[in-house]
């Protein structure tokens, strides 16, 4: 009795302790990366306007444009291009749908072999595949998980990337603005706003890598910060050629 309560024991700490991290970012990595994005090519063409000494209207009305232009284009390509996944992800879905009727047989036998190339006892795969295969549309979403590497039912929303990728982009664009909008009147403060935003989100991001927060955060404001130094000095060289 000792032993398999401990059994149980080590079986339940194992359960309560064995968590993965969600690999694939669920809804933060595109709502950072999007925030990201925003933050970076606004302030890199808010910082190039300013090199070439225009007035404060002119500044802001650019990052205001800047945002606007960028959140529209962002969301228009995140529908478009999940939408266009999806139309194909149901093509794909409704050919299978339509071998599994006409041919159910052998769509069995092609399930068993995939079980039998994983280490199954062809015996125990074909018996397998015969129960799996009574429900159509269990075995619709078994052939589409194995085949074709989808789950029938989670497939993504054209329209919630869409959303997501407006919000978070218009967001992160948002930050260099700011500053401008409560009445600053001079860069610094813009670009100090958007340089604590970036590497807050490189700390996010961290929690979907095996990095940790710190070296992702200043990567990014690495890099975000280069983006606005090379885009202000090639305003400065333009400004002063024209």
């Amino acid at each position: 009795m000792s032993i398999i309560e401990t059994e149980a024991t080590l079986h339940e700490a194992h359960r309560d302790n064995h968590t993965h991290r969600d690999v694939n970012g669920g809804w933060l990595r595109p709502a950072v990366f999007g925030a990201m994005d925003g933050l970076v090519s606004n302030l890199a063409l808010m910082t190039g306007v300013a090199g070439g000494a225009v007035s404060q209207q002119t500044i802001v009305i650019t990052g205001l444009a800047g945002l606007a232009a960028g959140a529209f284009s962002m969301a228009a390509g995140e529908y478009t291009s999940v939408a266009s996944q999806r139309e194909l992800v149901e093509a794909e879905l409704a050919v299978e749908r339509r071998e599994l009727r006409k041919h159910p047989v052998d769509e069995m036998e092609e399930l068993a072999a995939l079980y039998t190339a994983r280490g199954v006892e062809p015996a125990l795969a074909r018996e397998v595949a015969m129960q799996l295969s009574k429900d159509p549309e269990q075995a619709l979403e078994i052939h589409a998980r194995e085949e074709l590497g989808i789950d029938p039912d989670d497939l993504p929303s054209p329209t919630v990337a869409a959303v997501s990728s407006f919000a978070s982009f218009a967001l992160g664009a948002l930050l260099p603005v700011l500053p401008y909008l409560l009445g600053a009147t001079a860069l610094w403060p813009a670009v100090l706003l958007a340089l604590v935003g970036l590497f807050a989100c490189g700390a996010l991001v961290a929690r979907v890598t095996a990095r940790s927060w710190w070296y992702s955060g200043l990567r990014q404001l690495v890099l975000g910060g280069a983006a606005a130094a090379v885009t202000y000095g090639l305003g400065v060289l333009f400004g002063a050629a024209v």
